[in-house]
């Protein structure tokens, strides 16, 4: 007879997507990946996240890849995990809203070159911009999984959340996920949330939390304890830090109860190897910085996510203000309020981090302000979960000659733009998908293809080089 009291706790390996991105500024290159996949592929992850988010724009713009040829590569090596990326809403990798029809042929070609999970979030959580995507995922036989931008105030409280699962179910979602972006889930607040989003919902719920302030591994505990389905954790030597908790310690911690994961930790262990020796040379060369690796309990004073951190830093030092890290940081939760209390995610987190920066080295709040901020402050972003500062509001809309802000759906302002970007970059277009990586990043995409090409003739001089010398006339 089953043993009715196993609940194994499902696991997605982040490695070859987030515990890159968070702690070696997405860097890591296709070919680094593909000779332990087949060895991944065995594991039995609940699914591998390995696009979305900033490989996109990395690949491109970086690593001189594309994107799409990872995608397919990896989808055949990984024959019986199912692939996973993560979706900015109507934002899909980029920084701001773009047309429906853009939104709709991402997904169609995300899910069409391999992904079988697709991570929708939105900033503000508005469910208005997560809609066309869930639709989308939905029309393609994707599994559209929503994830709620988990931050601090006193807005979200338990029924807010609870409400939030239940609209997500109702839009058509497959699954939800608690993106805890910042590190910001405490052990005893995990349990109650889990419990409110299972009381608001039938749907499977996933935490996914960075170890920036040094609860994350406790805080999965509680939370598998008190029903959540899956976690995110990233093999040992790209975990921890801004990371992800290790696989291999979470799963040898469920190990024996009625948690356990099953995985066999001699298979983890010879992944851990392939990634070691890459580990060391990160190091050496400095594109893994011990700043990242520790734990920084100021991410629970200011709400400040790992990533936005090292933007504050590096936005300062190139204004010649470090001695301003301590002022910019308190200044951060201000314009937050001043903001709608928005979680602190990509693109917001970015927007509130160098309103910040400017409001404390200008001397003056609000004398100078970016054309994000403005949008942000307008609502071309969607709807925050609390009304602005009216006075920091008029300023922006002045400055933007509007009379009052938009409370509509951002991207129903948007005109279809697809066939606009395909008059544009047809002189480069080599397969359907340039077409979107040209929509979302119109530089970068275009530097990108002149390298292609640019490749792409050096190898064929060398083929006719080497037939002219094999075949003298």
């Amino acid at each position: 007879m089953a043993d009715t009291n196993k609940r194994p706790v499902k696991i997605t390996e982040t490695i070859l997507r987030d515990a890159h991105q968070s702690l070696i500024a997405t860097r890591m290159t296709t070919e680094q990946m593909l000779p332990i996949i087949e060895t991944m592929d065995k594991v039995g992850y609940h699914s591998v996240e390995c696009w979305g988010g900033a490989t996109f724009d990395a690949c491109l713009r970086f690593l001189k890849e594309d994107p799409w040829e990872r995608l397919r590569k990896l989808k055949a090596g990984f024959k019986n995990t199912k692939l996973q990326m993560l979706f900015r809403g109507q934002n899909i990798l980029g920084y701001s809203p773009y047309s429906d029809d853009v939104v709709e042929y991402f997904v169609r070609k995300s899910i069409e070159n391999g992904i079988d999970i697709i991570r929708i979030f939105d900033c503000l959580n508005d469910i208005r911009n997560l809609e066309t995507a869930v639709k989308s995922a939905n029309k393609e036989s994707g599994h559209a999984q929503v994830a709620l931008s988990y931050t601090l105030g006193d807005a979200y409280t338990m029924d807010y959340w609870r409400k939030m699962a239940k609209d997500i179910e109702e839009m058509g979602a497959d699954s939800i996920c608690i993106k805890d972006m910042a590190g910001l889930l405490v052990p005893a607040k995990a349990t109650e949330l889990v419990k409110a989003l299972k009381e608001g919902t039938k749907l499977p719920i996933q935490l996914h939390t960075h170890y920036t302030s040094g609860v994350a591994s406790m805080t999965y505990m509680k939370a598998v304890e008190a029903g959540c389905d899956i976690i995110d954790t990233a093999m040992s030597p790209l975990s921890m830090g801004t990371s992800q908790p290790a696989t291999e310690v979470m799963v040898a911690a469920f190990e024996g109860t009625e948690y356990d994961t099953g995985l066999d930790q001699a298979l983890l262990a010879k992944i851990a190897e392939h990634f070691k020796p890459m580990r060391e040379e990160w190091l050496k060369s400095g594109l893994l910085s011990t700043k990242v690796m520790g734990v920084n309990i100021n991410t629970l004073r200011y709400q400040v996510p790992g990533g936005m951190l090292s933007n504050l830093v590096s936005q300062l030092k190139e204004m010649h203000a470090e001695d301003k890290f301590e002022e910019v940081l308190e200044e951060v939760p201000r314009v937050r309020k001043d903001y709608g209390e928005p979680p602190l995610v990509t693109p917001s987190s970015q927007i509130v981090g160098t309103q910040a920066v400017l409001n404390v080295v200008s001397g003056e709040r609000y004398k100078m302000m970016t054309k994000e901020s403005k949008d942000l402050l307008v609502g071309k972003y969607g709807q925050t979960v609390k009304p602005m500062n009216p006075e920091v509001q008029k300023k922006a809309l002045d400055s933007l000659g509007m009379k009052k802000p938009i409370t509509n759906r951002p991207a129903d302002d948007l005109e279809p733009s697809l066939e606009k970007m395909e008059n544009e970059m047809k002189q480069w277009k080599q397969q359907d998908e340039d077409v979107l990586s040209y929509a979302l990043f119109p530089q970068v995409a275009t530097e990108f293809f002149k390298y292609r090409e640019a490749q792409q003739s050096k190898v064929d001089l060398t083929i006719a080089d080497t037939e002219n010398k094999a075949y003298p006339v």
